[in-house]
């Protein structure tokens, strides 16, 4: 029978002990995406998005995220994140986010990396919904995750 990490005895939501894990590197990549009108994209490629620049205020705000995460999930590990990068690329179709985090610590590193897309695209939106509501959000997932007990994970080897 499988056992749930996150449930004690009795059924009841806990925070996992990893008091005794020893700390290694780690990082997590994730990914996005934010789909835009036309008009949005040729906005945010000539910089003339009214509320102002609109990609660096996603980057930063992905960086706090992944610094936050566990404020915005219950049973997530405070752990000190040592480095987030945030890319934002403008496409055709809208703009597709990566984030990187990086940590010296006992637990992984995914929901970090995960919040860190979901707070940029998030902020994505915010800055240019005025110019069209339709923006959307689309397929977070999670890439590829490094180091700890179970070692290296990429999406693209999983699909084999």
């Amino acid at each position: 029978m499988h056992t749930f990490t996150h449930l004690d005895s009795e059924g009841h939501a806990r925070m996992v002990d990893v008091t005794q894990k020893e700390p290694t590197v780690r990082s997590a990549t994730a990914s996005g995406f934010v789909h835009c009108s036309p008009s949005v994209v040729a906005a945010l490629r000539e910089g003339t998005v009214p509320k102002g620049d609109a990609l660096a205020v996603a980057r930063v705000a992905g960086i706090a995220g992944a610094k936050r995460c566990p404020e915005l999930l219950p049973l997530a590990h405070v752990i000190t994140v040592h480095a987030v990068s945030v890319d934002l690329d403008v496409t055709d179709e809208g703009v597709a986010i990566e984030a990187t985090v990086k940590a010296h610590d006992r637990t992984g590193v995914e929901m970090e990396a995960l919040t860190a897309v979901s707070v940029a695209s998030l902020a994505l939106v915010d800055m240019v919904k005025g110019l069209d509501r339709s923006v959307s959000i689309g397929s977070i997932l999670l890439q590829e995750k490094t180091g700890g007990r179970s070692g290296t994970w990429r999406r693209d080897e999983a699909a084999r």
